[in-house]
């Protein structure tokens, strides 16, 4: 892919449409407060309440923003989706995929790439925070370079219907269950340290909570089966990653994003060394260091950028977790994941 545009492009921006009627309390013919109402609760981990809202857990304090999109996106042929589980190699997946998809704008060498100035979740915006989940205001859709780049947290059968009926594509990562345990709790220690720990305690109680499938987005087991299932039915419209295999590879599954999106690198540029210079680039160790990650926050919450990135390890839950604890969650996934052929290197 040549590089025909000069280093000096500004970063993306996306616009903001402002609504004083956006999320609606009466949306279409649906009345929110009674559909809130009648929608089964339970008690959320760093969410006050879990909605149980297409078969899902929605945290209560985005449910509006999963409402509006899941009632109002109209999904293009050419648009990307980046789907996970909440600290399942999200930000790293969003760097990865926009450096790549992007890169004839935006050179990885550039001195003023965009990811030097902007973390990845303002690159590639989630549908249910950022684009539909803010009252007032909502990005415009239009201004977004096609192909469109987003991302989600919501499984795969809960999706609009126009994202299986088009022939967009979606890229889903996951993680082995007892990492991204271990990362949601040093994640939701920072976020809410008035409400966790971080500790053994608050990793019991939340394990407890994975296990009955009261998790954000979850149950994890649907959540993965959702992509892998529909990976192995459509594989030219659903891409399945694990985090380990990425760690493993990072070049190799880097082709393998770049071919899936239509964007697959040249000779030219394997020769030149692109590819590396995008691992590079995308690298958790380099990502932590940038000064965007160490003091900014995303425009449109207030979670600090810093806490999107720690280790990054791969096996680093037997560092937290009792032997009991492992064997609970191992249990689960035996049961639930084995059966479809879904397993993951636990260290």
């Amino acid at each position: 892919m040549a590089n025909n545009h000069p280093n000096s492009l500004p970063p993306p921006s996306f616009r903001r449409i402002r609504s004083q009627t956006w999320p609606q309390e009466n949306d279409d013919d649906i009345d929110l407060k009674e559909l809130i109402a009648s929608l089964p609760k339970e008690k959320g981990f760093i969410s006050p309440i879990q909605i149980l809202y297409r078969n899902f857990w929605c945290p209560s304090g985005v449910f509006l923003g999963v409402h509006s999109f899941c009632r109002h996106f109209t999904a293009h042929d050419s648009d990307i989706i980046l789907a996970s589980k909440p600290k399942s190699g999200t930000t790293w997946l969003k760097a990865l995929a926009f450096s790549t998809l992007r890169r004839d704008v935006f050179p990885p060498s550039a001195n003023n790439h965009p990811l030097m100035s902007s973390n990845p979740h303002e690159l590639v915006p989630f549908f249910e925070f950022t684009i539909y989940g803010q009252a007032g205001e909502l990005l415009d859709l239009a201004s977004f370079s096609v192909p469109r780049l987003f991302a989600t947290h919501i499984p795969h059968d809960s999706l609009p219907e126009s994202v299986g009926q088009s022939g967009c594509r979606v890229i889903y990562i996951c993680r082995n269950p007892l990492d991204t345990i271990v990362s949601f709790c040093h994640f939701a220690a920072q976020v809410k340290p008035e409400l966790w720990s971080g500790g053994r305690s608050s990793m019991e109680e939340y394990l407890d909570y994975c296990c009955r499938g009261i998790e954000a987005f979850g149950p994890f087991w649907d959540h993965m089966l959702g992509y892998w299932k529909v990976s192995l039915e459509r594989p030219n419209n659903v891409l399945f990653l694990k985090y380990e295999d990425l760690r493993e590879d990072t070049a190799g599954n880097l082709k393998r994003i770049a071919e899936f999106m239509g964007v697959p690198f040249s000779e030219e540029e394997e020769r030149d060394g692109v590819i590396e210079e995008i691992v590079k680039l995308c690298s958790l160790s380099s990502l932590k260091e940038l000064e965007v990650n160490k003091t900014g926050k995303p425009g449109v919450w207030s979670t600090e950028n810093k806490t999107y990135f720690r280790k990054g390890e791969v096996g680093d839950w037997v560092n937290h977790m009792t032997p009991s604890m492992a064997e609970k969650l191992e249990r689960i996934m035996e049961e639930k994941l084995s059966p479809f052929g879904l397993k993951f290197r636990v260290k």
